[in-house]
C-alpha cells in the first residue's frame, strides 16, 4: 500500500480523495492551514496516519509543511490539492503576494522542490486554466487592476505548466494535472453541476492506481481521460519562465536533475 500526502485535505476534494484512498487501505497524511483545521481533517478521516499544519499562503508556512512531511519519511505520492478561488479584494500576504498566487501557484512549486521526491505527483488544475495568461507578466498583480477570476485562471494554468515541467525534468516521477470538474464543494458552490465523488476519483487513482492506465505522466486529465489543454501548456519556454519566476519570488530553486 502507498503513503500519500494531500494538501488542503480538511474538507472538499482533498478530504474526499483522502477518504477514498484510506478506504482502499493506503496510508494517508492530511494537511490543515492551522491546528484546528488539521484536527478537523483527522476527525473526518479517522484512518489517517497524521495531519501536518501550515499556512500555505506564506513562505514560512510552506517550509513548515515541507519540514513536517519530510520528518514523516518518504511518500509514494503527493496530491497538491490546496487552493483558493474567489478573493474579491487584493490584500497581499505577509510576503507581499496575492493570496491566490501564494496558495495556488507558489505553494505547489515550493512543496514540489522541498519535499523528498515521491514516485507520483498530482496537481489540481481546472478547466478555467484555458483562460489563463501564458505571458506570465505581472504575476504579483502590481501593475494590473485586480481581477479575481483572471487570477484564478492564471494560477490553474500555472499548476498545469508546473506539472508538465516536472514531468519533463524528473523522468523517474509520474507527474500529472487534473481537472476535477465544477463540483459542489465550498469552493464550487452548492449549485455546481458535476458529480462530487467523481471529482476526487482521478487524483486518488493517479496517486495510487495499480492499473497500467494510471502509470502515465505529463498529462492533463478529467475523469481519468485526457482533456483539452491551453495551447501553450506544453510550451517548454513558458514552463521554464514559470519555474524561473517561482524561484525568483520564493528564493527556492527548482532541482532540475532527473
Amino acid at each position: 500500500m502507498a503513503r500519500i500526502f494531500i494538501t488542503g485535505s480538511a474538507d472538499g476534494l482533498g478530504q474526499l480523495a483522502a477518504l477514498q484512498l484510506a478506504e482502499q487501505g493506503h496510508q494517508v497524511v492530511l494537511h490543515g492551514r492551522n491546528p484546528e483545521r488539521a484536527q478537523q481533517a483527522q476527525a473526518a478521516v479517522s484512518q489517517a496516519e497524521a495531519a501536518v499544519v501550515g499556512d500555505l499562503s506564506t513562505l514560512a508556512g510552506m517550509h513548515q509543511v515541507a519540514e513536517q512531511v519530510n520528518k514523516l519519511g518518504r511518500f509514494e505520492a503527493v496530491i497538491h490539492n490546496a487552493g483558493l478561488y474567489q478573493v474579491p479584494q487584493l490584500v497581499p500576504t505577509a510576503d507581499g503576494w496575492p493570496p491566490l498566487l501564494a496558495v495556488n501557484t507558489l505553494a505547489p512549486y515550493v512543496l514540489t522542490c522541498l519535499i523528498e521526491r515521491p514516485a507520483r505527483l498530482v496537481y489540481l488544475s481546472s478547466g478555467m486554466h484555458r483562460q489563463g495568461d501564458a505571458s506570465l507578466r505581472d504575476l504579483t498583480w502590481q501593475q494590473r487592476p485586480w481581477n479575481t477570476t483572471q487570477a484564478y485562471c492564471d494560477s490553474k494554468l500555472h499548476d498545469l505548466l508546473l506539472s508538465n515541467a516536472v514531468a519533463r525534468h524528473w523522468l523517474s516521477v509520474l507527474a500529472n494535472a487534473v481537472d476535477p470538474g465544477w463540483v459542489p464543494t465550498k469552493m464550487g458552490g452548492v449549485g455546481a453541476p458535476d458529480n462530487l465523488a467523481k471529482g476526487a476519483e482521478t487524483q486518488a487513482w493517479l496517486a495510487a492506481g495499480t492499473d497500467l492506465k494510471a502509470h502515465l505522466t505529463g498529462q492533463y486529465l478529467h475523469h481519468q481521460r485526457p482533456s483539452s489543454a491551453h495551447a501553450q501548456a506544453a510550451d517548454v519556454a513558458v514552463q521554464e519562465r514559470l519555474l524561473a519566476e517561482c524561484a525568483r519570488l520564493t528564493g527556492v530553486a527548482f532541482p532540475t536533475s532527473a
